[in-house]
């Protein structure tokens, strides 16, 4: 039996390569022809992606480092592992709550310039622990930009803190809405949220619409002396916009896991080297899910949490099956099915999902289908792939 054969271009969570059984996977650096890739932030735009690829697998929530549209193109589902690394994000998010509102950095700072000689530092400590009086959270506002898998599980804990939570989240799925606290008010527009809450944490995806999220005017209808953090995505937030504001003193303190070059050693700014998902827990999480998902597709041709891609499950009822994807035109199917009623292939069952230009076909039938049938396939005008998936016997 042929192996499957999975390159990873980063280190992966031993915990999820573990889930590739050695009888039938082979998974390394070193593979040339590989089915799937799995990595984590290795940059993929600049490489050339071998033809052999059928699925792509990140090992983290973002995407941006994938070709995604190129892959779409192609035929080419790429998965991610959304809410494996929520736990971790939360935390770092709740510590940087707290170290903002407690001025903690500013104080740590102050403290290592202290002489340990000095004849006074008892009262140069006394005098800086005036300077660096902070706030309690309880019954402060914390706004919540984005209420997925992350946003919904820091609205739990701030509640829990004794914090009032806003939130808005245009785009929320009814999965995030059931999750959500009862008590978290909903905001009807982003300018809403911002004027009313102390603190402001951004969770949503970078998409063309949400760059730049946060800018000079929507600083500027921040309550004066907010704290804003960013833990998504660096481009959500104008980094120029925010040190004026923080010049300007609107800004109280802008806490982020992006230390950009034109953010270091700014007075107010908190930059952590990218830490949200930095925990063994994440890690192995996100490898988990990400090869359980690769696993799926290739042995079954199940899509689930796939960023271009429909999700689709159809449960066997048939040895043989044939995935399909397609661009979302008229036709398609009637096509597909024609092609396979001239090879006198039965079809047994058979799901097609869209979503936006892509569709996905998975149909199985009674008997084995042959190279002929998959080129006959192939060759229909929008298809972007075919391929037979291994029989349900052989797996």
């Amino acid at each position: 039996m042929a192996k499957y054969q999975i390159l990873t271009l980063n280190q992966i969570s031993g915990h999820g390569l573990h889930r590739f059984p050695a009888t039938r996977y082979i998974a390394g650096k070193a593979v040339e022809q590989p089915d799937a890739i799995i990595l984590r932030s290795f940059d993929m735009h600049a490489m050339t992606i071998p033809a052999s690829v059928r699925a792509i697998g990140r090992a983290g929530a973002g995407t941006n480092n994938i070709p995604v549209a190129e892959m779409s193109k192609r035929g080419v589902p790429v998965f991610n592992a959304p809410g494996a690394n929520a736990n971790a994000v939360k935390e770092l998010v709740v510590a940087a709550l707290l170290l903002a509102s407690r001025n903690v950095i500013p104080a740590l700072a102050y403290v290592a310039s202290l002489d340990s000689a000095a004849p006074d530092l008892e009262k140069l400590i006394e005098d800086g622990k005036k300077k660096f009086a902070g706030v309690e959270l309880p019954h402060r506002s914390l706004g919540i930009v984005g209420l997925g898998a992350i946003g919904s599980l820091v609205a739990d804990t701030a509640l829990k803190l004794g914090m009032k939570v806003i939130g808005f989240d245009p785009e929320i799925t009814v999965d995030a809405a059931w999750r959500l606290p009862s008590s978290v008010r909903r905001a009807a527009g982003i300018e809403e949220l911002l004027r009313q809450s102390d603190f402001v944490t951004l969770h949503v995806p970078l998409l063309p619409a949400t760059r730049y999220l946060i800018n000079d005017k929507r600083l500027a209808v921040m309550k004066h002396g907010a704290v804003l953090l960013n833990f998504a995505r660096d481009a959500l937030v104008d980094g120029d916009a925010v040190v004026a504001a923080l010049r300007g003193h609107r800004l109280k303190c802008y806490v982020c896991d992006f230390p950009a070059a034109r953010l270091l050693r700014e007075p107010g700014v908190v930059a952590l080297p990218h830490l949200g998902a930095s925990t063994a827990e994440a890690e192995d999480n996100c490898a988990v899910m990400v090869v359980d998902q690769v696993r799926e597709y290739l042995e079954h041709g199940t899509v689930a949490n796939a960023v271009n891609f429909p999700n689709v499950d159809m449960p066997r009822e048939a040895p043989y099956r044939v995935a399909i994807a397609n661009a979302n035109v008229p036709n398609m199917l009637g096509q597909i099915s024609t092609a396979m009623a001239r090879a006198g292939l039965n079809i047994h069952n058979m799901v097609n999902k869209s979503r936006g230009e892509m569709a996905y076909t998975l149909v199985d039938v009674d008997s084995a289908v042959d190279d002929a049938v998959i080129r006959a396939i192939a060759a229909i005008d929008g298809v972007l792939s075919v391929r037979a998936v291994p029989e349900a016997a052989s797996l």
